[in-house]
Parts: structure tokens; C-alpha cells; sequence
């Protein structure tokens, strides 16, 4: 019994020497929050019953509304000599127009899915 306690001690002092008791790594919980995320996402959009999905369209077109307001803020940012790096200059612009590229497909596609939703519910005319 003496022997295992000091061999469980032992683990325990070279895990805390080298770091891993106690100490996550915030890139694996930003990426397992990431994995949660998709997870439940995934589950309460195929619950959605067809009745509720024209107003969830509504608002995931309204969260892409202020993605584009904060990529055309990050495309218009303004180069100021010697207080920004150029490097992060160029990406913040380039990853700004991506995500206005992006956020762009999303909204039209989201109305175009409602518009196609809410012609099922139109009376066809013979």
C-alpha cells in the first residue's frame, strides 16, 4: 500500500513538473466549445418544425446582417503609418472581404429559401 501511494505521488509531482495536471491548453477548449457548438446547432435545426423555419431564416439572415456591418468595417479600416503592421493591414482586409463574401451568400440564400418556402403555401392557380 506504501509502495502505490508513493508511486501515485511520484506521477502526480512529475504531472504538475511538466505541466499537465491543472492546465488546459485554450486553443482545445475554444475547439471542443467549437465541436458543442456544432453538436447542438445540428439538433435544434432539424427539430425546427417547417411552421417556425421562415422565422429562423429571418434571424440567422439578421445575424448576417451584422457580420456584413462588421466586415465592411474591417475592409474600410484605414492604414496609419508606423502604429499598424502592414501584414495584419492586409489580412484584416482580406479576411474581412471573405467574410462579407460569405455572410453575402448566407443572406441571399436565406431569402431565397423563404421565398421558396412561403410558395408552398400559395394556392396554385390551374
Amino acid at each position: 500500500m506504501v509502495g502505490e501511494h508513493n508511486i501515485i505521488a511520484e506521477a502526480s509531482d512529475m504531472a504538475h513538473s511538466i505541466g499537465l495536471m491543472g492546465v488546459v491548453d485554450p486553443l482545445m477548449y475554444k475547439f471542443a466549445i467549437f465541436i458543442l457548438a456544432i453538436f447542438i446547432g445540428y439538433y435544434v435545426i432539424w427539430s425546427v418544425t417547417p411552421a417556425l423555419h421562415t422565422p429562423l431564416m429571418s434571424v440567422t439572415n439578421a445575424i448576417s446582417s451584422v457580420i456584413i456591418v462588421g466586415a465592411l468595417l474591417a475592409i474600410g479600416t484605414e492604414f496609419i503609418d508606423n502604429q499598424t503592421n502592414l501584414n495584419n493591414f492586409y489580412i484584416a482586409k482580406g479576411l474581412g472581404f471573405f467574410a462579407l463574401i460569405l455572410a453575402s451568400i448566407n443572406i441571399f440564400g436565406g431569402f431565397y429559401v423563404t421565398y421558396r418556402m412561403l410558395a408552398m403555401y400559395k394556392k396554385k392557380v390551374k
